[in-house]
This record gives C-alpha cells, sequence and structure tokens, in this order.
C-alpha cells in the first residue's frame, strides 16, 4: 500500500480554515492539548466513525494527526483501504507545537492522562522492574523482563506497539459514548 499524503504543520496551519481534523490519539491524550478545532476519534473507533468520516471527506480535505505522526499515518491507510482520502501530519501535534503553533486545551480538560508514550515507558519500566526483583525469588521471573525487553525491540523494529494498543484499551484511554456520539455528529454536520 502506499505511503499516506503528507501535511507539514505549517502547510496545515495555513488550511485549517478548510479541513476537517481528526485526531486519533486517546480522550485522554487529546484533552493534554489538540490542533484548534480537531474532533477526537481515537484510532480503534476508526471502524464506527468511517460513514461520518466518509461524509466529512465529500465536504473537503482531512488531516488526521496524532502524537507523533505514526498512528495517524496508520488511520490514513485504514481510510485509503475505504477509498477515502486523507494526509497525516508530519511529525504530529509534537511538530506543531515545535513550530510554535497553538494547541487547544479545553477549560475543562477533564482527565489529566499521560500521553501514550509515557504509560508506555512507565508500564514497561514497572513490569522490568518486578520481574527483576521477583527474579531474587526465583530466576524464572526474570523471563518476564525479557519479555519486555523482546518486545520493546520488536516494537522498534515494526513501528508497531502492542502494549500502547493494550494501555489504550483502559477505561482512562476511552472515549465516553457521549463524547464520541457528539464527535460523529460533528463530522456529519460540518
Amino acid at each position: 500500500m502506499n505511503a499516506p499524503d503528507t501535511c507539514t504543520a505549517d502547510q496545515a496551519r495555513a488550511r485549517l480554515h478548510d479541513l476537517t481534523v481528526i485526531d486519533v490519539r486517546t480522550p485522554g491524550e487529546y484533552a493534554t492539548g489538540h490542533l484548534p478545532a480537531a474532533l477526537n476519534v481515537p484510532l480503534d473507533q476508526l471502524g464506527r466513525a468511517l460513514p461520518a468520516i466518509e461524509e466529512a471527506a465529500r465536504r473537503g480535505g482531512i488531516l488526521l494527526v496524532c502524537a507523533s505522526g505514526t498512528r495517524s499515518a496508520k488511520a490514513c491507510r485504514t481510510l485509503a483501504a475505504h477509498g477515502v482520502a486523507a494526509a497525516t501530519l508530519t511529525g504530529g501535534t509534537s511538530a506543531w507545537a515545535d513550530r510554535g503553533h497553538e494547541l487547544h486545551r479545553p477549560d475543562t480538560a477533564a482527565r489529566a492522562t499521560w500521553s501514550m508514550e509515557r504509560q508506555v515507558r512507565f508500564t514497561a519500566g514497572a513490569v522490568v522492574l518486578t520481574g527483576l526483583g521477583l527474579g531474587l525469588l526465583h530466576p524464572a521471573w526474570q523471563l518476564v523482563s525479557a519479555g519486555i525487553a523482546g518486545g520493546l525491540v520488536f516494537s522498534a523494529l515494526t513501528n508497531t506497539c502492542g502494549m500502547a494498543a493494550l494501555l489504550a484499551r483502559l477505561p482512562h484511554n476511552r472515549p465516553r459514548p457521549a463524547d464520541l456520539d457528539a464527535t460523529l455528529a460533528a463530522l456529519r454536520g460540518r
């Protein structure tokens, strides 16, 4: 499959008025700061949102955004497989902020959730330390630490992260049904 179309932070900023921006991060990450007017459709909810995204795409361009550009590129490929053209923001919200562009942070920033990258680092580190500590009681526990190390190497080589996919399913990373329904309505009516 072809690489998705890309858009730099400066290009996206110049075109914000005619783009529908969809942030595919978890709701907690989205609440920490997102592009102005971006709508939150977590990557694992993309299938449910597909009809509304198709409607939005008929009205204009779609820009997908995540923290670094990896998840949004995956989302672009998923949409392309369903005949929906979209672009990804190169470097994600990190690049956007690095260029000095404003990130919207809701006044009612509900949940103070760590970024997915930080959640993965914390979980991997905690499991490795636990495995090493329990390894003092019985050497077999060190295999837990070895498994995490192997998973991190695999993650780097494939540019995927199974641990992030699991963590995204935790309650604090899930959209409330009403929030996603409101986003879908906004996509249909924009």
